[in-house]
């Protein structure tokens, strides 16, 4: 872990560069935002960690209604659990005896729950669960459309979850049902589509359930591109929403019924950098580039400074295309929008959070590269 980019009560030309910065009142707005959107409803936040991997920012979302979190990894949910977050979904696959030995000692110390799609998974859950005599809420992942993890709907999803029953140490608590291809569609239409079907599916897979004998009360997917859609479904209880803290440039691109770019949630997180060279009047480089934020979703946007445009990323370097009336210098500081937010985070330690330019938090990414 590197030194922290930044001291609380610096000014924002003070920092560090590159760092990762939150604008404090944006994500706040953000977090009261998607709290007002299911009050009233009977669906629950369980935000999905994997986006931020901060057990500080999973409390923040906790204290806003957010039922607990989401991870991907065990050691993800290790770095949670450490940090005081009570209530933990593995919305993965777990394959290793070591990790899921590591999750069923994780269970007695915080409510954890995983999700399978495969008998042979349900077997190794038992075994590990059974050696510590706890026993482990298991959902069966069901393939809604997003054609990546899950069983098909209907029967297989009985088959499954009869199994889990039958197993030690194990109970069947629900389905997962994340339409993740939907998230990034473009059209309201598509992502309208997309989450209807998934819907039908869901309830065919609770028909199959109902007539082998089993309940099924917890029912969780969605993301920040569909959550309304989700909300009003009938059938989901949860929302697994992440990126709605932070947004980025590449949800910024969905459209809404207006035919305009949807703006419900503010960007909130950036990444930012000093411009360390001006070799012609229309071009700056800045000292931030692949190692400071991805670009499998596009090269970042230049933040509130119109003319601006990033063109060309490597290692260290990002490049600006400048318009005439840009008056950028040497030592400038420019805010940049990650096209990803997820992956941009992992590259950083610290988090600098920044209230009207001014440094009020400094968070540790406790998950940085906990990919295990």
């Amino acid at each position: 872990m590197q030194m922290p980019p930044a001291r609380v009560g610096m000014t924002l030309e003070d920092i560090e560069t590159p760092a990762l910065i939150i604008d404090l009142d944006a994500m706040e707005r953000n977090l009261r935002f998607m709290a007002q959107a299911v009050k009233g409803t009977l669906v629950k936040l369980r935000p999905h960690a994997k986006m931020h991997k901060s057990p500080d920012l999973a409390r923040l979302q906790m204290a806003q209604g957010a039922v607990g979190v989401c991870c991907q990894k065990v050691s993800e949910a290790e770095a949670m659990v450490r940090g005081g977050v009570p209530d933990i979904l593995v919305s993965n696959q777990v394959v290793g005896d070591a990790k899921l030995i590591r999750l069923a000692a994780l269970s007695k110390q915080a409510k954890v729950a995983i999700c399978a799609d495969d008998p042979i998974q349900v077997e190794r859950y038992s075994a590990a669960a059974s050696s510590f005599g706890a026993t482990l809420p298991v959902l069966v992942e069901v393939d809604v459309g997003a054609h990546r993890c899950g069983v098909a709907p209907g029967q297989p999803v009985a088959e499954l979850a009869q199994c889990i029953e039958r197993a030690p140490g194990l109970r069947f608590a629900g389905l997962q049902a994340y339409q993740g291809s939907a998230q990034h569609k473009r059209q309201p239409a598509e992502r309208r589509e997309a989450i209807q079907s998934a819907i039908a599916q869901i309830r065919e897979s609770l028909q199959a359930l109902e007539k082998s004998g089993l309940a099924c009360a917890w029912i969780t997917g969605a993301g920040t591109g569909t959550y309304r859609h989700e909300i009003a479904s009938g059938v989901y209880t949860e929302l697994q929403v992440g990126s709605y803290l932070f947004m980025d440039a590449d949800y910024a691109r969905n459209l809404g019924e207006d035919g305009r770019p949807v703006h419900e949630f503010e960007h909130s997180l950036f990444v930012l950098a000093t411009v360390i060279s001006r070799p012609v009047p229309d071009r700056a480089v800045v000292d931030a580039g692949l190692k400071a934020y991805t670009a499998e979703s596009g090269l970042p946007l230049v933040h509130d400074l119109p003319g601006a445009e990033c063109v060309r990323v490597s290692d260290e370097h990002g490049v600006l295309k400048l318009g005439p009336d840009v008056p950028l210098r040497l030592g400038d500081r420019v805010m940049l929008i990650p096209g990803h937010c997820d992956p941009t985070v992992n590259l950083h330690d610290w988090y600098v959070g920044v209230r009207k330019g001014r440094v009020e938090s400094i968070w540790p990414i406790a998950a940085r590269g906990a990919v295990s």
